[in-house]
C-alpha cells in the first residue's frame, strides 16, 4: 500500500509572507526543508523518521542535535526563520525553547525534535520509532 501524499489545509501562514509557491508543501518537502535548514545550522545526525503508516497525528519526525543548548536554539532559529520567509509556515507550537534541552516543533504534518547529545541519548527515539523507515540527511549521510 503505498501512502498518499497529502497536506494539512490547517497550516498557520505567517501574517505578511507569502509561500515560495501557489501550491502547498506535502509532508515530505516540508521535512527535507527542514531537514536542510538545520545542515545550514551544523546540526548533527540529522534524521527523518517517515511514521505515514505507523501513526494518524504526524507523517514525518525530523531528530537532529546540536553540540550546545545555544547551538540548539540556533537550529530552531534557522528552521523557524527559514520555513517562514521561503515558505510562509509557522509552526503550531514549540516547546523547550527556553532550556534549549529538547526543543520540538509541530508543523502538524512534520514534528521537529532539536536535542543536545545527552538528551537525544536519553530518550533515543530512532530507537522507540525503530520500525519507522528513517533517512539520515546531511553530512555522513548515507
Amino acid at each position: 500500500m503505498t501512502p498518499e501524499r497529502r497536506t494539512t489545509p490547517s497550516r498557520e501562514i505567517a501574517p505578511g509572507s507569502e509561500p515560495a509557491s501557489e501550491r502547498e508543501l506535502t509532508a515530505e518537502e516540508i521535512a527535507t526543508a527542514v531537514a536542510e535548514y538545520a545542515a545550514d545550522r551544523k546540526a548533527l545526525e540529522i534524521v527523518q523518521l517517515d511514521l505515514r503508516e505507523l501513526i494518524g497525528y504526524t507523517d514525518y519526525f525530523v531528530l537532529c542535535t546540536g553540540r550546545t543548548d545555544r547551538q540548539a536554539k540556533a537550529i530552531h532559529d534557522a528552521i523557524h526563520l527559514g520555513m517562514k520567509a521561503k515558505h510562509g509556515l509557522l509552526p503550531r507550537r514549540v516547546e523547550g525553547l527556553s532550556e534549549g534541552r529538547w526543543i520540538l516543533m509541530d508543523y502538524l504534518d512534520v514534528i521537529v525534535h532539536v536535542f543536545i547529545p545527552e538528551t537525544r541519548e536519553y530518550y533515543r527515539l530512532e530507537q522507540l520509532w525503530g520500525e519507522a523507515p528513517s533517512r539520515a540527511v546531511g553530512v555522513g549521510a548515507a
